[in-house]
């Protein structure tokens, strides 16, 4: 359960970063937009969030055994993989300016989907970087991938996006971090909010989802941190 949650919030929380362009970094406009690639993209993301916000299987897959819906979770999560690695070699990271910010995003959730290959986590990283560098993909975004890939290979995370909960209270934590002291400054640093924001919306979800079961249990209300 708390694995589809943390897939739900993930892809609750790309959908509102946005990376702002400089005169000095803007993309390259000399790439030629795809939109037959963007729409490409679009296609793998649509059943991409069926699979990934659904534990059983939906009404329109309600013939499949528990068993075979999650083969069939894996077979999207490799399909769209090995796609996105056949996009990666021929253009690099999606940017902007090939498929615009959906087309970018949408590239960027199939690779963070991609838990099975870290391998190819990783080599998207590497691209990616140099987008964001140039302000043509969601710093963001890179952040919940470097996090990603960095529990995927037993490694602590950078800023803390990885979260689990405290099942007596409902709390939301960060999985294993680094230098937890200093997070907030790496976290504004790609345009994150503070850990302790964050962490109180994931724990609000996470609560309003459960919340049938911690009112058994006698918590009416989120336990939040404090925050500045």
């Amino acid at each position: 359960m708390n694995k589809v949650i943390g897939i739900i919030i993930f892809s609750f929380i790309f959908l509102g970063c946005k990376e702002k362009n400089t005169d000095k970094n803007k993309p390259d406009l000399k790439t030629e937009f795809n939109q037959e690639l963007a729409d490409e993209l679009e296609r793998m993301v649509e059943i991409d969030q069926i699979v990934a916000s659904n534990a059983f299987p939906p009404e329109k897959y309600s013939h499949l055994t528990q068993e075979k819906w999650e083969l069939f979770k894996d077979s999207v999560y490799l399909k769209n993989q090995k796609r996105a690695k056949e996009i990666l070699d021929e253009f690099g990271f999606v940017g902007f300016n090939l498929a615009g910010e959906n087309g970018s995003r949408n590239f960027w959730l199939i690779a963070q989907h991609s838990d099975h290959n870290p391998e190819f986590q990783k080599e998207v990283l590497v691209e990616m970087k140099k987008e964001v560098d140039k302000q043509n993909a969601i710093s963001t975004n890179y952040g919940l991938l470097v996090d990603r890939v960095n529990l995927n290979t037993g490694k602590a995370q950078v800023y803390g996006t990885q979260v689990t909960y405290n099942m007596n209270n409902g709390q939301a934590y960060p999985k294993k971090l680094a230098d937890s002291l200093n997070v907030n400054k790496r976290r504004k640093s790609i345009g994150l909010e503070p850990i302790e924001e964050y962490l109180n919306g994931m724990t609000e979800m996470h609560f309003e989802m459960n919340k049938e079961n911690y009112l058994k249990k006698g918590i009416t209300k989120p336990i939040l941190y404090e925050t500045n």
